[in-house]
Parts: C-alpha cells; structure tokens; sequence
C-alpha cells in the first residue's frame, strides 16, 4: 500500500520521537536535557546498564553508541515491536488519531505532483525576490527600512515583492515551463467567474515565503501597500500543500532556536516574528491568517512546554489571548500549558523593540502571566461584583469553564488557584458558628479536613480524597448529639446517587450541590465528582469514578436498602422520575439544617442570659414556632426508612420540657 504525499510528514509532525521511545526505555535524567530536546538511556535493542542510546527528539532521530542502531519513529516501532512498515505506521497513527488512509494506487503519482507544486513555489519565491530590488519596489523597500528590517534580515527571510500587475508572476512562470494548472492548484493565480484571463493572487504586496518544518515553500503571506487594500494582509488559499491549521511561520528555524534553549515565543504576525529574530528571539513563531488551533498549540508543545505568546497590548490582543485560553483548557496536560507576554496598551513586539530595545521585550518575556491568572482577569477585570447574585454569577461563569479542562488533576490544581484568588478579592467568609473558613474553600464551602463553611457558593477545591463528616455549631446542646445526622446522611445519599444514575440532571441542581454542607463520609467528594461531569463521564461513568476516587462512596450508597427503595434507582427510571426525589430531599434536608440552626442559636440566647427580660416572651415564642416546624419537617420523611422516630421524639420532648419547665426563669429556694 502507498501513502498519499505529506501522511508521513504530519505523522511526524503531530508526534513526539522522544514519547514514542518513551514507552521502551527508562531515561537517564542527569545525561539527558529535556529543553532541548537531547535525550539518553540504556539501548532497549542491546543489554547494556549506561546511557548510550541517544533521542535528538528535534530532528527526530535516534542511534545508540553502542549497537550503532539508529532511525526514526517508524524503524523504532518496526524493531521494538519487530511488525511491518505498514503496521508501525498504523500504530503511530492511532497515537496521534490520524486515520489511515485508504488504499490509493494513484499514491506515486500524488507525490509526485507535489514535488512538483513546491518546484513552483520555489520558482515564484525566487522571481518576487528579484522584483524587491527593482524601480517598483521602492516604497515596498522604503516600508521596509521604516520598520528596521536590515539587508541580511530581508536576506534570510526571502523577503520578496509582488507587482501591480494582473499577470507578471504567471507570464514569468510560463516561461519556465510552467503550466497554468499548476500554477493554479499552487495558489498563485486565480479564475475569475466571469470568464476573464486569470489574474495573480498577489499584487502590489510585500511577499514573505512560508515554509514547511522540511523546508518547503508550501504558501506566501502578502502586506499590502495601498491603503485601500481590501485586506492588509493576505495569505495563500489552502492547497495540496498547504493547510493552515497545522502551519506556523518560521516553523523549523523557531523550532531549531528552541532546541538551543531560546524560549518559544508565538506572534502574531510575519513583521512581529521577523523583528523579534533579528533582535535575537529566534525561537518565534505565528499563526496564518487564521486564530490559533489546537493543532497549533499540540505542535508548539512538542519543542517547548510553556510557550509564551506575545500578545499585541489593544483590545484585539487581549481578545486574541482570551480565545486561546478557551482551546488550550480542553487539552492540557501535565507540564503542558501557555503564558502571555501582553505588551504595553497600543503597542505590539515591533513597537517595544524599536523604542525600548531587546532587554525591554526580555522582560516582559520574563514576566509573562500564567494561563490561570489571564483567565482570573477575563473573568473579573472591569466588573461589577458588588451583590451576591453577582458573585453567583461569577462563581457559575468560572465552574463553566474549568469544567472544559479534561485532565482531572489539573482542573483540581485550577480549582485551588481560583479559590485563592477568589479569596484574595472577597476575603474569607466566616461560617454561621463564628468560626472562618481556612481557605482554599472557593466561596466557603466545606474545605478538605477543614471547618464547614456556611453554604457558601462553588466548592473549587480539590475532591480527590474522601473526607469524614465534620458537625458545625457545636457549641448547641442540639448537636451534642450526632444521631441527627442519620437520616440526613441518607438524604444526601438519595441526592448523590439519583444524580450519578441520572446527569443530565445536573446541571439544574448544581447550585444546590455547591452550597450543601456535606455531612456524610465522602459525600462531598462526590458531590464535587458531579459538579465537574463531562461528556468523557458520561461515556464511562464507571472509569470516571474510579479516577476521582468516589467509586467506594457511590457502591457504598447504592448498597443502602433506604436508597435502593428511591423511585430515582428503579431499574427503567427516567430523569423525570429522578427529578421529584432530588428536589424533595433537598427540601427536607434544607429544612432540617435550617430549623436546627435557628433553635441552636436561641438556645444559646437563652443560657447566655442571667435575668429575665421583657424579651423572654420573644424567646418562648421563637422556639415555639421553630418546634413546631421542626415537627412539621419529621413528618416528611423518606417512606420506609424508620430511623427518623427515636431522634424526632426525643429533640421534641427535649425543647418541650425546655418550653414547660421556663430554664430561663430564677427559681425560688
């Protein structure tokens, strides 16, 4: 079977040598040099204990000093695995889901017309050079000069010049023997609708080649000259050779700089690129005209962990920078992520370097943001948030959005520097019994190991490890006693579990779930496992679990006769049988905990007092009424379930005698 023209390539392109032999052997850390790409280890193809096996992940090969065997990814597969050509380049493929592709017996043929089509953009690269030193080109050559781009700089960029003529490139061209076909699938002439002749694509424009990690010129980028221009900057059509999404500008020099330990900075643009170089940031890349992709950042990772982008200081820029945070959160990975580098308001990297100079563009390069901290900004720069709804607002903006981060120890990680920050611009809120929150809790939710917070908004903070149920007041005589805690424990399950059999109900109960003080062994590590659902969960609820470490909470709530009782878990139960018991539990359970909470504190109102007061008929009346509720709250109790009696009785009869026998009153001797 043959492979069409450029399989391979993106193969390579989209995967890491080092990660491919990765799997095989254990890297020697004191020999090897990650930034650089430079990796050593033992020889898995020969028995040896030193690190003569060396990976220059950069250009993609290997060879061991030892055995003298050496490659690249393919032959490593092909040797480690001992298959076929055809079956690594199959293996390879599925790492980097691309699909095979089928059969083509026209495959030679393919590739061949693609050598073909970058002979022709080599030709044109070559002829717009030759127009940059002619008549016409003064003002392209006077820009030029204006932006500080020096002789050699032009040199080693190819800087070239497209005429304003209809046809120039095409007649030059054809007189080398090109035919008008190929000229046309190369991007470089177009048809028009009408039946005119064809016209070049680039006209009047400074012309700046752009070329593939192997070398070749596969498109152009055009700056306009005229001022009405319809479009300043103009870049080739998508070809056979060219797709936009998995091409960056200077990619194999950047990639090369980087290798040498420069930092990996993306522009925006060829002037950015081009200036920041000649100024001695080698290691710089940019998009065509087009937003960054995901294919974009995947390739940057793969020479550099933490690239920075450079982003031009408007309104733009930031914009720019904001739509790259929402494609990079999917994707990151450990040790894998983006900074931003935004440049003082109005200006862009060309403009620092030509006012400041290079120490100046080093450290704001130095000093760029990290991704969390850019996207705490978007989130809260210039906004009211002077309300608790407004806050609520917040809170369920950045719960969106950190649900998109996939990688469940990095959306924890996410979490707690949210919270944090959260902190830093509310302060930490005390809980209703005078104690407050130690942090890390996003709104004042019930931190790990920490006190319960008061129901406040969206817990942030890390939900990997089960907690054990901490009781807040515990200055009430009311909650001297824990066998209150029973029956809510066993609503709290009948939450938990109609929930994970029933998602897509959610997110209309997230809000509930963020402010419940869990008091139920693991609950609110489960509790948090929901909040955070995603697509991937809903594929395979069973892994998910297994990963945030709530399966033994969820088997053990399932196991409960009281919950398997729930119309929630019957076998056939849709979301909308779910939905009525979710909503009743947390009726009660809300009920319960606030009618608690208000006896608690009149309680205590009562035994800090010494004498009688004309208040004391306010006192009566108060636990009057919260008996009365709290009575009324126990006769809704989950049907079959028996653990509620013996409690309700004996609260009751407690405040009744309270209520009978006046504590409050001084007693004659």
């Amino acid at each position: 079977m043959s492979l069409p023209p450029g399989f391979l390539d993106e193969l390579r392109t989209r995967l890491s040598l080092a990660d491919v032999v990765g799997r095989k052997v254990m890297w020697d850390t004191r020999k090897s040099n990650q930034g650089k790409g430079d990796w050593w280890a033992p020889c898995p193809f020969h028995q040896e204990k030193s690190a003569s096996f060396h990976v220059d992940d950069q250009k993609g090969y290997y060879y061991c000093f030892g055995c003298q065997a050496k490659g690249d990814m393919i032959s490593f597969v092909r040797e480690s695995e001992n298959v076929s050509f055809m079956e690594a380049v199959e293996i390879l493929a599925g790492e980097a889901g691309l699909p095979m592709p089928a059969r083509d017996p026209k495959a030679q043929e393919k590739s061949d017309r693609a050598t073909q089509l970058a002979e022709v953009m080599d030709l044109a690269a070559r002829w717009f050079r030759l127009q940059l030193n002619t008549g016409v080109a003064a003002d392209a050559r006077a820009y030029l000069s204006r932006r500080g781009l020096d002789a050699a700089t032009i040199e080693r960029f190819e800087i070239g010049f497209a005429p304003n003529g209809r046809d120039g490139l095409q007649t030059a061209l054809k007189g080398k023997g090109v035919p008008q076909e190929l000229i046309e699938a190369a991007g470089l002439a177009k048809t028009p609708d009408d039946g005119r002749s064809p016209y070049d694509t680039f006209r009047d424009r400074i012309q700046f080649p752009i070329r593939d990690p192997r070398g070749r010129c596969v498109a152009f980028g055009g700056r306009a000259m005229a001022a009405d221009a319809r479009a300043k900057y103009l870049n080739s059509p998508e070809t056979e050779l060219f797709k936009k999404s998995y091409t960056l500008y200077n990619h194999g020099p950047a990639r090369t700089a980087a290798g040498k330990g420069q930092p990996l900075v993306v522009a925006e643009g060829y002037m950015d690129v081009i200036a920041l170089s000649q100024a001695g940031f080698e290691a710089t890349v940019a998009a065509l005209g087009t937003a960054v992709t995901q294919e974009h950042l995947r390739m940057l990772w793969r020479f550099e962990d933490e690239p920075v982008f450079a982003m031009d200081g408007d309104k733009a820029g930031v914009r720019a920078a904001y739509k790259v945070i929402d494609l990079a959160l999917p994707i990151l990975e450990a040790g894998k992520s983006v900074r931003f580098a935004l440049m003082p308001e109005g200006r862009d990297p060309d403009d620092v370097l030509r006012a400041e100079g290079p120490e100046a563009m080093k450290t704001l390069l130095g000093g760029a943001l990290p991704m969390v901290q850019l996207l705490w900004r978007r989130e809260t720069q210039g906004k009211n948030i002077d309300s608790p709804e407004r806050r609520a607002k917040l809170d369920k903006d950045l719960r969106t959005v950190l649900r998109s981060i996939q990688d469940p120890s990095i959306r924890a990680h996410y979490g707690d520097e949210i919270a944090r920050l959260r902190e830093e611009l509310f302060g930490p809120r005390p809980s209703r019994g005078g104690q407050r929150n130690e942090g890390g809790s996003f709104g004042g939710g019930q931190r790990r190991g920490g006190q319960g917070g008061g129901g406040g908004r969206g817990n942030f903070a890390r939900w990997q490890e089960p907690q054990a149920p901490v009781a807040s007041t515990k200055s009430s005589a009311l909650a001297q006693s824990s066998t209150h805690e029973t029956s809510e424990i066993l609503l709290e399950g009948v939450v938990l579990t109609a929930l994970a059999a029933h998602p897509a109900l959610i997110d209309s109960h997230a809000e509930a779930l963020e402010q419940m003080k869990w008091v139920g062994p693991g609950h609110e590590v489960l509790a948090n496992a929901l909040l955070w659902w995603t697509k991937e969960a809903t594929d395979n609820p069973d892994a998910y679990f297994m990963a945030t470490g709530t399966a033994q909470t969820l088997e053990t709530l399932r196991a409960s006769r009281h919950i398997q009782l729930s119309p929630a878990l019957r076998q056939k139960a849709q979301p909308s049988d779910a939905a009525p018991c979710i909503m009743d539990a947390l009726t009660k359970l809300e009920a319960r905990r606030g009618h608690r909470q208000e006896l608690s504190e009149a309680l205590e109102d009562l035994r800090a007092k010494a004498e009688p007061s004309p208040a004391d008929e306010a006192l009566t009346w108060r636990l009057n009424e919260a008996n009365q509720t709290r009575a009324l709250a126990d006769r809704a109790v989950l049907p079959n379930t028996g653990v509620d009696a013996e409690d309700s009785a004996s609260m009751s009869n407690y405040l009744q005698n309270l209520l009978d026998t006046k504590v409050w009153e001084k007693k004659k001797r």
